[in-house]
């Protein structure tokens, strides 16, 4: 039997349309070491193809889109080299034996016993990396430099982010990406990275809302020793410290004019002058950001600037909110599930038939921060089992959906204040009773009301962290 000395840096494609085997073949080649991308169709396994250069295809033959024999020759087509393992179902031996004449390593018959599926897959791996040894490849090969598989979700709309972020990934073009909290906007910049040919080069993420904005230009471009008090040694900044990879801008609108315009000239020039610095320096770095607010009316309010909003906005991605993703959230969390059972020894069996109704009813204001944290919750409050309703949070199960406040747009009127209460207060006072009466009006949820005040809830955060800090 050939084994592999370790697992391959490129993932391996699952193509799966049926969710439980998706969950099952995952957690089996993930505890095995690997990293996997799963499609459920054929037409989104042909883009996440294109995109990873898998080091082994596991294809099921039957798929809601297409027939898994045409699929595999497209692929074979594409990439001779790939490693093919077909999986049908007992009593279709023979549409396996079509496979193999057509190409395939190995084949699978389900139900597949734990071993030979890994034996099978580390024989297609093995054998692979002989082939790219004697006949080494022309081109270099950019596989993803991190694993992506926490990107999940087969939704019409997730699937027309994958096929973008497949288009995009490989050029130069500036991606910006907006949606609300939790939704994944990181996670989509790390998919653009991982996929390009920067992939092995860094990838590294600043949020613009959570650095004080007196020392954020320090954070972008570096600093010299002894530039500024506090400056005890050289800082190369995120900008330098991105060369030959991929700078993520997070919350880009709550940067500050001043280094908007500093910002603009970076992207003109591709040069950074550290803080203190007589001469600027050269870096090739390719530039993701996201927001959470709507980038249009930030520019509308003169909080952003318009040159830097179209420079900046080449190619744009909306996360939609989990609440649009249909069944997205029983993927989510099923793999949360086994991922974070994983983690503390534990054993579920899976989600009950009414805790998938309600986390598909439910309107998930957090979206999937905030569905991963119901589950994390699960699994640490109970010895395992099938998830039922009362192993939910508190709460959750007796909160009736609602519309969501809308993501952008002009911040309403708050009750309970009065211009003749914030007359004679400084504007530091003012600014603290405003914030502090919209959170009592949205019951301490700091998400809600950075909604409302048309902030970054880091933002909010920050104001009161120091707010106790000034306190104690």
């Amino acid at each position: 039997m050939v084994k592999s000395s370790a697992p391959p840096r490129q993932p391996i494609l699952l193509v799966e349309d049926t969710i439980s085997l998706q969950i099952v073949y995952r957690s089996i080649l993930t505890s095995a070491g690997y990293t996997v991308a799963v499609a459920g169709t054929a037409a989104d396994a042909l883009v996440q193809f294109r995109a990873l250069k898998p080091a082994a295809v596991l294809l099921d033959l039957v798929l809601p889109d297409r027939d898994g024999l045409d699929l595999m020759q497209e692929i074979l087509a594409a990439g001779p080299e790939t490693g093919v393992i077909a999986i049908t179902a007992n009593g279709s031996v023979n549409r396996a034996v079509q496979a193999m004449r057509a190409g395939a390593h190995d084949f699978l018959v389900k139900p597949v016993e734990e071993s030979r599926f890994l034996d099978a897959v580390r024989n297609v791996i093995a054998e692979r990396r002989v082939r790219r040894i004697e006949v080494p490849s022309p081109k270099a090969d950019h596989g993803p430099a991190s694993d992506t598989s926490g990107f999940i979700g087969s939704s019409a709309p997730m699937r027309r982010i994958h096929e973008t972020i497949a288009s995009v990934a490989r050029s130069m073009a500036t991606v910006f990406i907006t949606g609300e909290s939790g939704t994944g906007k990181e996670l989509c910049a790390l998919s653009v990275h991982a996929n390009s040919a920067r992939a092995q080069g860094p990838f590294i993420a600043l949020n613009c809302g959570a650095i004080p904005q007196d020392l954020l230009e320090s954070e972008v471009f570096g600093h010299m020793k002894g530039s500024f008090t506090g400056a005890i040694s050289d800082k190369p900044g995120a900008a330098a410290a991105a060369d030959g990879g991929t700078l993520f801008l997070d919350e880009i609108c709550e940067m500050a004019p001043a280094l908007q315009t500093k910002l603009l000239r970076f992207l003109q020039t591709s040069t950074v002058q550290p803080v203190g610095a007589t001469r600027p320096r050269k870096v090739n770095v390719r530039i993701v950001c996201a927001t959470n607010r709507d980038p249009l009316d930030a520019v509308r309010r003169g909080q952003f600037r318009e040159d830097l909003y179209y420079r900046l906005y080449v190619v744009p991605i909306h996360m939609p909110p989990l609440r649009e993703r249909g069944e997205d959230v029983i993927e989510i969390a099923e793999a949360a599930l086994i991922r974070f059972a994983e983690e503390e020894g534990r054993t579920f069996l899976g989600l009950s038939d009414e805790v998938r109704a309600l986390l598909l009813r439910l309107p998930w204001p957090g979206n999937v921060r905030q569905l991963l944290n119901v589950i994390r919750n699960v699994v640490v409050l109970n010895p395992g089992g099938l998830v039922t309703p009362d192993m939910l949070p508190p709460g959750l199960t007796w909160s009736e959906p609602t519309a969501p406040a809308a993501p952008f747009g002009p911040p309403p009127a708050t009750e309970g204040l009065s211009l003749d209460g914030l007359v004679g207060l400084s504007l530091a006072e003012a600014e603290r009773r405003l914030i502090e009466a919209t959170l009592d009006r949205h019951g301490g949820s700091v998400p809600k009301a950075a909604r409302v005040l048309d902030v970054s809830p880091s933002t909010l955060y920050r104001k009161i962290e120091g707010w106790k800090a000034r306190a104690g």
